[in-house]
C-alpha cells in the first residue's frame, strides 16, 4: 500500500472546513486512494471535470494539495496531499 497522507491534523481540518464540499470530497479521495490525475479524481468522485478542477485549485491555494507533471503523460498533472508533518 502506498505511503498515504492523512488529513487528521487540527490545522488541516480547520483549513478544509472553509472549503466547498467538492474540495473536501477530492481531498478525502486523495487521502483514501492516494495520488491521482484530474481525470482519475473525476472518475472516483463522480464529479464533473470542471468541478474537480475548481476543487483542486482551491486545495492548492490552501496548500493542502501539491501537483507534479506525470512522467507517463506530460500533459497531465498528478495530485497528492501535502504532507502534514510540520
Amino acid at each position: 500500500m502506498p505511503d498515504q497522507q492523512s488529513l487528521s491534523s487540527e490545522e488541516t481540518t480547520a483549513d478544509l472546513a472553509e472549503l466547498p464540499p467538492s474540495a473536501k470530497l477530492v481531498a478525502k479521495t486523495l487521502e483514501y486512494e492516494g495520488d491521482g490525475t484530474q481525470s482519475e479524481l473525476a472518475e472516483s468522485t463522480l464529479l464533473p471535470p470542471r468541478t474537480v478542477r475548481y476543487a483542486l485549485t482551491e486545495l492548492e491555494e490552501n496548500d493542502l494539495v501539491t501537483s507534479r507533471i506525470s512522467f507517463q503523460d506530460a500533459r497531465q498533472r498528478i495530485y497528492s496531499l501535502e504532507s502534514g508533518d510540520s
